[in-house]
């Protein structure tokens, strides 16, 4: 008997998953608003040089000040690194000319003044992270998905060996100790530690969620919970919108976003560990009364299965047998498909937080880009709902990916001025790339036998979280030249999701058991009307 001849018994898909899916689905929420947080963190304002000795100019004005004492750009701008070695007086004359000798021109001696109209403080102004210090700036989101990657290695253990509920509320409560340490930094250093372990404890919470939920619920409606808990990863983009446009204190910021996970601990007592798990690890007496209250709860009421039954409800764990992430690379299909859908998760993240950090310059207000994006990747997710049952997974993954890509590259070509088509184009590219997220959990979910699924699903995790830690240093390279960032952001999507192709298609594939299923020539065969044991995470990670 396989455990979801079980679930129907107790009713499939009653009200008791219904609940489970929406307190689950709530704390979900709080990862966009950890995970995108950055371009409100360290968001930078236009700057410049302070002024040493403003007071013995008491009859210029201010903008006269900066005019005889930063050097301007070719558009008329004034430079934010730079300020003259001496007063250029002769500039109140004719402020057209531009210094000719270059040895006038020193970096800026006495720190920045910093626009405040936007926001009362960042990390950018708190530590003067701009200028030569300007890396530090960005590194602080590699940090945190450094710690979001080594979380993910970790919990994905700890959640097999000790349980998913467990391992979830400790998840939490790390989430709320780190992220309220964040809030109280009294340097940078302690910045950078606390929000590395902010991502390590929050990788908990995004790996386990899904899994949890999932694996109360029946097959036929696996596909559907799966895009309804992604659909509020969309729902905490947009409200990470609207809090960073109500708290412009970066302090205050963290707290905000910090603050719902209190919360999450305290609705998440009420959901039940994993009975799937449970009965696993021989734990059958509490699986028994999970089970019963399920039953209940749906009407079933006249479901009477004993504890003693529950042992024979068939594993796909066989006795003394054990796979690793080794397990991945060890046979020639199975190797394959580890190394290309590592590649196309890579793709799909860089892209993914490449867009979502870059919040300006598609002639919308940052605030409202971050609302828009998290509007656009609704429809995205119900669109993606019916073409990977129509077209197939992988023409879905990888013209998703490539079309990423290309809507980045078209940006880089459409002048400034056309802010319109930029910004359409952009939500577009956003749209997309969220597809493409979408589809990758569904799709990676089918590739992998269920004795390596969750080895699968976190080795392609942590290879996901390197392109999320890589992507906000990106930005970096356009010292270089200033489109260097968005073609490499399009050359990575457009390479990554051409390695799609390379993949097997899963659609109306029976999903594979054991390695050797794997490893024999792939053949189409119906549907099986019973899913293994090991759960498909077909939704959105992040």
């Amino acid at each position: 008997m396989k455990f979801e001849d079980l679930l129907l018994e107790i009713g499939g898909f009653g009200r008791f998953q219904i609940l489970i899916l929406f307190v689950l689905c709530l704390a979900r929420i709080n990862l966009p608003m950890h995970f995108l947080l950055h371009s409100f963190l360290a968001a930078t304002p236009s700057h410049h040089c302070a002024i040493p000795h403003q007071e013995a100019f008491v009859n210029l004005t201010m903008e006269e000040i900066l005019l005889i004492s930063i050097p301007r750009e070719p558009d008329g701008t004034f430079r934010s690194c730079e300020m003259f070695s001496q007063p250029q007086f002769h500039l109140l004359l004719n402020s057209s000319l531009q210094p000719e000798n270059d040895s006038i021109i020193q970096n800026c001696q006495h720190g920045w003044v910093y626009d405040h109209s936007q926001f009362t403080s960042t990390i950018s102004t708190q530590w003067d992270l701009v200028c030569e210090q300007r890396g530090l700036n960005q590194a602080t989101a590699t940090f945190f998905f450094i710690g979001v990657t080594i979380g993910a290695v970790v919990f994905g253990y700890l959640s097999d060996r000790f349980g998913r509920k467990s391992m979830l509320m400790l998840s939490l409560v790390f989430s709320v100790i780190f992220g309220m340490l964040s809030a109280a930094s009294v340097s940078y250093s302690m910045l950078a530690i606390t929000r590395t372990l902010t991502g390590m404890a929050l990788s908990g919470l995004s790996l386990i969620v899904l899994p949890l939920g999932m694996e109360w619920v029946d097959i036929e409606h696996r596909t559907f919970s799966g895009v309804l808990t992604s659909i509020f990863w969309s729902i905490g983009n947009m409200l990470l919108a609207l809090i960073a446009y109500m708290v412009r204190e970066w302090h205050w910021l963290l707290v905000a976003v910090t603050g719902p996970c209190l919360l999450s601990i305290i609705y998440l007592w009420w959901v039940p560990e994993s009975a799937r798990w449970l009965i696993a690890n021989g734990k059958v007496k509490q699986a028994h009364k999970h089970l019963l209250r399920c039953a209940r709860m749906n009407g079933m009421k006249d479901f009477a299965l004993s504890p003693e039954a529950l042992r024979t409800i068939t594993t796909d764990k066989k006795p003394g047998e054990s796979y690793s992430y080794i397990s991945l690379f060890r046979t020639p299909v199975l190797r394959k498909i580890s190394l290309c859908s590592g590649a196309v998760w890579f793709g799909v993240a860089f892209s993914y937080y490449g867009m979502s950090m870059k919040l300006t310059g598609f002639g919308l207000n940052m605030y409202l880009s971050q609302f828009v994006f998290g509007i656009i990747e609704i429809p995205a997710k119900i669109i993606v709902y019916v073409l990977v049952n129509r077209i197939g997974r992988r023409q879905s993954q990888a013209w998703s990916l490539i079309l990423t890509g290309l809507c980045i590259g078209a940006n880089i070509i459409i002048p400034k001025p056309f802010t319109s088509l930029r910004s359409v184009v952009a939500i577009t590219g956003k749209g997309l790339s969220e597809a493409a997220f979408t589809t990758v959990f569904l799709y990676t979910s089918e590739l992998y036998p269920t004795v390596l699924r969750q080895n699968g699903m976190g080795y392609t995790s942590f290879v996901a979280r390197l392109g999320g830690a890589l992507a906000p240093l990106v930005f970096l390279l356009d010292e270089v030249w200033r489109s260097l960032p968005e073609v490499t952001y399009c050359g990575v999507a457009v390479c990554c999701g051409s390695v799609a192709f390379l993949l097997p298609e899963t659609l109306n594939v029976r999903l594979p058991e054991g390695i050797e299923d794997i490893e024999k020539t792939q053949v189409k065969e119906p549907l099986q009307t019973s899913a293994p044991e090991g759960m498909p995470l077909q939704s959105l990670l992040k």
